[in-house]
């Protein structure tokens, strides 16, 4: 349930209203726009007269929400999030950023040479995987704890925030110089993870999972900002369809939907998206045309010879290149 107050409600005003909806059990949830407040109410709200609400002063008028998401869900929350993702960096409300590398973190050396030249470009976060879920155990698995000392070696090294998946709730100690925790699409419905992210207040990348809704993408974030953590960014991976000349397919209209549905920032990530290189460019671009708020680009320099998803990273002279046409497009889109 939303109450929207009326415009000059004082703050006196306002947190009375609250302290009775907390006496009846409720978690209250405040959204302050330009020229409206609103009160998002979550738990039994069976309790609430609607009528006696509606007929206060202050209330202009109420509404009952029957999406099963509430602190991800627009109606709760009319202006868009801006999530502060580190090194003064921000996603989300007309704010753009391209978080780059490789699918895995090799060397000290590949990160940091690497991470310069996405930073020359205009690519301002750093990703690479120190923890790899790959379907064959005999592929490569990642680094994992050395993996994120080079991570962190490399964030000093070039001023880039870090963005990188986790896998295990055992792990999370590991995360500290991490900026941004990615939650990847397999454990996208990792229920325990995403409660245990909750409770930290670090941003929370969460990828749309390969046979997934997305409703059940926001029930993911849901559970994340249930613990109090209301950093997330959704990312939309491509998904699992009939079509097998692509890896997967880009689902582009889930970011004008998501945009509809919930206040949180849409990324793209256009690698995992079509697993061909080749098509990493012009799916970037339809994805910034569609107001993607951000894109996940791989980013190898020596693609042939990655230890893993060589096929869909781009060289840093395509990355250079990629960058200039989303500065072009963002510009066509924003006039």
């Amino acid at each position: 349930m939303i109450a929207i107050l009326k415009p000059g409600v004082t703050d006196k005003q306002r947190e009375n209203l609250c302290d009775w909806f907390r006496s009846m059990g409720l978690e209250v949830h405040v959204s302050q726009g330009q020229f409206h407040c609103i009160i998002g109410l979550i738990g039994d709200t069976s309790k609430v007269d609607i009528s006696l609400l509606e007929s206060l002063s202050i209330v202009e008028s109420v509404k009952r929400i029957s999406e099963p998401f509430k602190n991800a869900n627009r109606k709760f929350h009319a202006q868009d999030s801006v999530i502060d993702v580190g090194g003064g960096l921000r996603i989300g409300g007309g704010h753009f950023e391209v978080i780059a590398g490789p699918c895995s973190v090799e060397s000290e050396e590949q990160m940091v040479g690497v991470g310069r030249r996405i930073l020359a470009a205009g690519g301002r976060l750093l990703r690479g995987g120190a923890f790899k879920p790959r379907t064959s155990p005999y592929d490569f698995q990642g680094l994992h704890g050395e993996g994120l000392g080079i991570l962190s070696r490399a964030k000093a090294m070039t001023g880039q925030p870090i963005v990188t998946e986790i896998m295990n709730i055992n792990d999370l100690p590991l995360f500290e110089d991490v900026d941004v925790i990615q939650v990847g699409a397999r454990n996208m419905q990792n229920f325990d993870l995403l409660k245990e992210l909750g409770r930290t207040r670090k941003p929370v990348l969460i990828k749309r999972g390969l046979a997934n809704t997305l409703k059940e993408l926001l029930m993911s974030a849901e559970y994340v900002m249930a613990g109090g953590n209301e950093n997330v960014i959704l990312c939309e991976r491509g998904i699992r369809t009939f079509e097998t000349y692509t890896r997967n397919t880009l689902d582009l209209s889930a970011i004008p939907v998501l945009h509809e549905l919930t206040h949180l920032p849409v990324i793209a990530d256009p690698s995992h998206g079509t697993g061909k290189a080749s098509l990493v460019l012009p799916m970037a671009l339809a994805a910034v045309a569609a107001g993607a708020d951000g894109l996940m680009i791989e980013v190898h320099p020596d693609p042939e010879h990655a230890l893993s998803d060589g096929a869909q990273s781009l060289t840093p002279d395509q990355f250079d290149d990629l960058m200039a046409r989303v500065s072009k497009v963002r510009e066509a889109v924003l006039s």
